[in-house]
Order: structure tokens, then C-alpha cells, then sequence
């Protein structure tokens, strides 16, 4: 009898399924039918479904707690309503896949609990590791040896092979069975592992949790490291075990039943109301914006205010354009710091990756390329095979990357950064895995000089940077702060800024301890009034969110003449061969995405002349201090791009070499005291003669038989 309840209750809710897809999933169930087996799965809106009345709402309760009876009464509603049709009638309800989506709550990875077994979660991350798809045994055909009698087919659960215990049910023979795979079912199958999100870690030392996900079917190979994603499924458990014996701990793992792919949009995880929406649009109209903003970044570091304001413009990015041909153009503004130690590099780094919503920070001696970009590793995730690992730059993706220490690292590991920078993509290649993972992140990076100070007297800036030419010139600003004594500012930072500060903090302690009469909240408030921000970080991180959801401004002529002006003034120092390269193409795209996030900040549509006016006065100071040459005048973009070589330097080494060939007798070898009368004849000055001679010698290009004597090893 109770059994026939069941039945009824079974038929009935396979009735309400009926009624439900008919009404909703008529045209999916349709192409379901033509499509088969190409597409097998069905995805139903968890929201449409709790809509649709009493009865929707009661289904819908009943896929959170029992899953399972929700999916099979689905396939009943299909099988007796027939309400796919196709070639193969025998099989298509119990394979055609029920997927559930967008469910209304989403639990985090360190929240999941015992009680949440065998019930239906969603959960929010980015995908740490990926797994190849390979096939896996779900239902096994055996052959008895004795008799060749094929078995039944044999269930098999997740992780563990199970085999027949018992005699052949022809031969009653306790003999070995042997899998026949040709008659056994097979279902593509990967692993996933999904981590916390960044954003939700604000506490310090926090570690972000991992949670493990089987995925199999249609849903395999759909998803790559780095993707933010939103798996839903059921949560599962696997006992665990410890040499061979069964243990009382049971390891957890989400049954995928859908995966949403989100995060291509920026700060979606950032929730912005209509309070906050009319807040920042009253910001946006301030005239002071500008001063606002820069003052809100790290208001504990007095002054900097140039690199406070080119921060601001990292935050707010530019736009990235598709082309129609499939190439893309970065948005991102990527800024290095390079200064003397002690001027509060690190801590502007730190208090950028607080504001922004997806920031990873990475210190330069502690970061390998594997750590920075991707990496195959080998271990028991994988079951043994090799498995892709997402690095910082990765799981950056729509955010920032600060990397500290940058002259610590070393040369292999820096040179990962080239392909991340420019175009916006990480290749791997190792261990059969060929993959490209997205890195759209904008690059913020501080270095220290060779020596681990500016040397006023030393060559050139751009020389005492001790870093790869190639991947400086992949910078669009690059700050030079040198920690000059200056009388009024020193008393400015030290006495009234740095000591204010400290002396407030330590009486809000003392005042904790020893409470007295006078000291309350409103007095603390003054006292830190120079050093608190005049936008709060909650309310400015929903600033940039805002702004870089909506706000895609267009180039005005006034601001295109303004650049291209600037840009043309910089190359006509160039018409003449004999002087150097100012400005690249390079530069002048750097103008456009700073002069795109300028007219963020006004939340404008349109570039104006002051957005162009004002990138050009900031990229104009970097250029002074990184490329300007004192000897003859101009810029010369030159030191930068060839490690410090300037144009000049390298003509005379070109020269040199001709004279020394020139003058050499017939072993090659040339007096240094000829060489020298030779060139300065000629109009180059002494010391940049014997200069280049010595470099000559150094790097090996040319070498002293005896002193005073020199000789080219090799001919160029």
C-alpha cells in the first residue's frame, strides 16, 4: 500500500514537471530532440521556477534538500510524457542531462558544513587547477575466465574501482572476472579546484580555501585556471584512507550539476545601490574629483601627489577595444615605481591592492614565473597526471597586479612578464599541456636602482635601473623618486606628518589602556583629520566599479589634435638621423588609455582637451627624469629602450670600431694613444672615447694584448 503511495505521489510530481516544461522549455526541449546526442542537456532557471506558483515554489524547495529525487522525477516527466523524441527511444530520458542555474544564494568554501551533505549548493570562486578530460568507467561488464559468461552491468561509484565478489552466476565458479570494456559505459570526466575569491579575503593572514569539483559530461573541458565561476551542484562525501585502513574523516567534494562562467565583467562582485549611485554621481560633478581622489590613495604618505594622481588613473584604467580582424588593444595602465628605499613604494602598493576589488600583491624575491603565470604540475589531484595551476597574474584577471622587489627577481622569472603585459595573455607549454590563459590585469611594479640608491654622478637614470629594456618600454609611466634632503619638505614629512601621525596612534592606544577625561572619538577625529581619506575605500572602490561598467568615453578632436601634437613635436626632435629616437608609437597608445581613465574619473563620455592636457603634463615629467638627455638637449627615448645606450654612446662605438679597424696593422692590433688623437680630431670628446674603449674591453668585443695597445676579437 505504501508503495503504492509512493507511486501516485512519484506520478504526480512527474504530472507538475509536465505541465512545467511544456509551458516553459517547449523550444529547448525541441532542440534537445533535433540536436541529440550533440546536445543532451536541459538547463532550467531556478528563478522561473520558484515563480511559477505554490506548486513551482515547493519543487523548488525540494531541488535544494533533495536533489536527487528532483532529477529523477524530471527524467520520469520526460520518459512518460514523451516529451523528447529521439532516434534512439530506448536510452534518451536516463542520458539527457537536468541542470539547475542561477540559484538564489550562494555559500562560500570555509561556511561548508556537515549538514550541507547530499544537498544542493552553489558556490563562488576562481578555478585554481584543471584536470585533462579523460574517460571514466560508470557502469562494468565482467566475463567470467572459466566459463566466459558476460555479468550483468556492474555500478561503479566516483574514486574507487569496485569489482564483483561472488561465483559466476553460470559456471557458480569463484573465479576472476575481467572487464570487458567494449560493452561497458564510459562518461568523460574531469577534476576542478576552485578557491576563494581574493576580494571576500579581507582579514590578515587569512589562507583562501579550496574545495575540489567532479565534472563530467557536456560540462567537461568547458572551463579553464583563472576563470571566475559559479559551480552548482551537490555536495558529496568520500571516505578517506589511511594505510589501507578505512578512517572516521570523510574528505567533501561538489557532484557539478551546471557551471555559470561570470567575472567578464569588471567589479561585478561589487554591489552598488541607488544611495551609493547618487553619491557618486555627486562626486563625479565635484570640481576638486582630481584632488579628491589623489588625496584618498594612501593619505598616511605625505605628498607624491604626481604619483598619487597617475594611481588614480591605473585604478580607473582604460578601455580594451576588440578589433574586427580579432585582435584586441589593452585597457590596462601598467606604472613602475623606481626609487630610493624608504619613500613608501610598498606601502602605496598595498594600499592600491585595498582599493581594488580583485588585487593580488607579490613580492619580487618570494615570486617565481610558475608562481607569477601558470604552471603543469604532477601531483594527487591529478591522480598523478600533469594538472594546470593558475599563478597571481592569472588570478588577477580584471584587476590589478602589485608586484614589489621587481630588481630582486630574478632574470628567468622577470621575463614571464613580457607576454602578461603586452598582450594580455600567459602561454604555457609544458608536459603535453598546450593552453593560453587571460591575464587582463593592469601591472603595478617598484624596483630599487642597481646600486640601491640614485647616484646623482653615476651615467644616466635609465642606466641605474636594474632592470630588462624590453620590459620597461612595456610601461606606460615610469616614476623616478629620489629621496633628496630638502630642508622645508623634510620638516613637513618628518615633523609635522610622520611624528602627528605616530603621536596619534600611540594616544588612541594609550587612551584605550588608561582612558582620560577630554580624549574622545571627536578629538581623535581631528587629530586625524591630515591623515584620512577624503573618500572612504568602500565608497571609492564602488567608484571605479561604477565607473568602469559605465563609462566608455570617445576621443574628442580638441584632446586627438592635443596628443598627436604632443606625440609629432616629440619625433620631429628626430627628422635629422644623428639624433635620437624620442618617442615611440608605444608612448602614444599609453597617452590614450591614461586620457580614456582621465575622463573615468568625470564619469564623462567624451575626452576632453584637460584629460589630454593632463596625461601629457604627468607622461611629459616621467619622460624629463627617465629619457632626457642633458648633452644635447632632447629626449631620447633610446636609454630606455636599449638598457641606458643612448643614441650618442652608441654611434661612438660604431665609430670606434671603424677607426680601430682603420688604424689597426697587420696583426689588427691598434695604439690607444692613435685612436684617441684619431677621434677627438674629430670632434668627440676624450672621455667618451676612452669611455667606449673601456666598454669595448668589457664586453668582450675587442680585448688589450699589452697596455696601450687594443684589438677587435672579432669582426663586425
Amino acid at each position: 500500500m505504501e508503495d503504492d503511495i509512493d507511486d501516485l505521489e512519484i506520478t504526480d510530481r512527474a504530472a507538475d514537471w509536465n505541465s512545467f516544461l511544456t509551458k516553459h522549455y517547449r523550444k529547448e526541449l525541441g532542440e534537445i530532440s533535433a540536436q541529440y546526442p550533440h546536445l543532451k542537456s536541459l538547463e532550467i532557471d531556478y528563478r522561473e521556477l520558484s515563480n511559477w506558483g505554490k506548486t513551482g515554489l515547493e519543487i523548488a524547495d525540494e531541488i535544494l534538500h533533495t536533489p536527487g529525487k528532483v532529477i529523477g522525477d524530471v527524467k520520469d516527466a520526460i520518459r512518460n510524457h514523451n516529451l523528447i523524441f529521439t532516434k534512439d527511444e530506448s536510452e534518451n530520458a536516463d542520458t539527457i542531462n537536468i541542470r539547475f542555474r542561477c540559484l538564489p544564494k550562494k555559500i562560500d568554501v570555509r561556511d561548508i558544513r556537515a549538514h550541507h551533505i547530499n544537498t544542493f549548493v552553489s558556490v563562488e570562486g576562481i578555478l585554481r587547477k584543471t584536470t585533462e578530460v579523460r574517460p571514466r568507467l560508470t557502469e562494468a561488464v565482467f566475463r567470467c575466465l572459466q566459463c566466459g559468461t558476460m555479468s550483468a552491468p556492474y555500478h561503479q561509484e566516483y574514486s574507487r574501482f569496485q569489482e564483483p565478489y561472488r561465483p559466476c552466476a553460470q559456471c557458480e565458479r569463484a573465479t576472476k572476472m575481467e572487464l570487458v570494456p567494449s560493452m561497458s559505459t564510459f562518461v568523460d570526466a574531469q577534476k576542478l579546484r576552485i578557491q576563494e575569491s581574493p576580494e571576500g579575503l579581507r582579514g590578515g593572514g587569512e589562507q583562501p580555501q579550496t574545495l575540489d569539483v567532479d565534472v563530467i559530461d557536456d560540462l567537461t573541458g568547458t572551463v579553464a585556471p583563472g576563470d571566475r565561476v559559479i559551480i552548482n551542484g551537490i555536495l558529496r562525501s568520500v571516505q578517506r584512507m589511511n594505510h589501507g585502513q578505512k578512517s572516521t574523516l570523510f574528505d567533501i567534494y561538489i557532484e557539478a550539476n551546471s557551471i555559470e562562467i561570470g567575472g567578464e565583467k569588471e567589479f561585478e562582485e561589487v554591489e552598488i545601490s541607488e544611495q551609493d549611485e547618487k553619491i557618486i554621481r555627486d562626486l563625479s560633478t565635484d570640481p576638486d574629483i582630481y584632488d579628491k581622489i589623489s588625496h584618498s590613495i594612501a593619505p598616511s604618505i605625505y605628498g607624491m601627489q604626481d604619483v598619487k594622481t597617475a594611481i588614480s588613473l591605473v585604478l580607473f584604467g582604460g578601455i580594451a577595444k576588440q578589433m574586427p580582424d580579432g585582435s584586441s588593444l589593452r585597457g590596462d595602465i601598467h606604472m613602475l615605481l623606481v626609487g630610493d628605499p624608504g619613500i613608501a613604494k610598498s606601502q602605496v602598493l598595498r594600499y592600491v591592492i585595498k582599493l581594488s576589488p580583485r588585487g593580488i600583491y607579490t613580492s619580487g624575491k618570494s615570486s617565481t614565473s610558475a608562481g607569477l603565470t601558470a604552471t603543469a604540475v604532477k601531483d594527487e589531484f591529478g591522480d598523478g597526471r600533469w594538472t594546470l595551476e593558475a599563478g597571481a597574474l592569472v588570478l588577477a584577471d580584471m584587476g590589478i597586479a602589485a608586484v614589489d622587489e621587481m630588481d630582486k627577481m630574478a632574470k628567468e622569472d622577470r621575463s614571464a612578464l613580457h607576454e602578461a603585459m603586452e598582450q594580455q595573455t600567459i602561454s604555457i607549454a609544458k608536459a603535453g599541456i598546450t593552453a593560453t590563459l587571460r591575464s587582463r590585469c593592469a601591472l603595478l611594479g617598484a624596483a630599487n636602482p642597481k646600486m640601491g640608491r640614485f647616484d646623482e654622478y653615476a651615467p644616466p637614470i635609465a642606466e641605474q635601473i636594474n632592470m630588462p629594456p624590453s620590459l620597461l618600454s612595456r610601461f606606460d609611466l615610469i616614476f623616478i623618486m629620489e629621496d633628496k634632503p630638502e630642508k622645508k619638505l623634510d620638516r613637513a614629512i618628518g615633523g609635522e606628518h610622520i611624528l602627528k601621525s605616530h603621536s596619534v596612534g600611540e594616544l588612541i592606544q594609550h587612551n584605550n589602556k588608561y582612558p582620560e577625561e577630554g580624549i574622545d572619538e571627536d578629538y581623535i577625529t581631528r587629530q586625524l583629520a591630515p591623515v584620512t581619506p577624503e573618500i572612504e575605500p568602500d565608497v571609492f572602490r564602488k567608484y571605479i566599479a561604477y565607473a568602469k561598467r559605465n563609462c566608455f568615453p570617445i576621443l574628442s578632436d580638441e584632446a586627438r589634435e592635443h596628443l598627436i601634437g604632443y606625440y609629432l613635436n616629440l619625433r620631429s626632435m628626430a627628422d635629422d638621423n644623428s639624433k635620437p629616437v624620442p618617442v615611440t608609437a608605444r608612448q602614444l597608445e599609453g597617452l590614450v588609455r591614461l586620457s580614456e581613465a582621465s575622463a573615468r574619473i568625470r564619469l564623462s563620455n567624451v575626452i576632453e582637451f584637460s584629460d589630454a592636457d593632463r596625461v601629457i603634463e604627468i607622461a611629459d615629467r616621467c619622460l624629463k627624469k627617465v629619457a632626457y638627455d642633458a648633452e644635447t638637449g632632447t629626449y631620447d627615448i633610446d636609454k630606455l629602450v636599449t638598457g641606458g645606450v643612448s643614441k650618442k654612446r652608441r654611434d661612438i662605438g660604431r665609430i670606434l670600431i671603424e677607426t680601430i679597424r682603420e688604424l689597426a696593422d697587420e696583426n689588427g692590433i691598434a695604439k690607444e694613444s692613435d685612436i684617441i688623437s684619431h677621434l677627438v680630431s674629430s670632434g668627440h670628446k676624450k672621455d667618451d672615447v676612452e669611455k667606449m674603449i673601456e666598454q669595448l674591453s668589457i664586453s668582450g668585443d675587442a680585448f688589450r694584448p699589452r697596455y696601450g695597445q687594443i684589438r677587435l676579437v672579432k669582426e663586425s
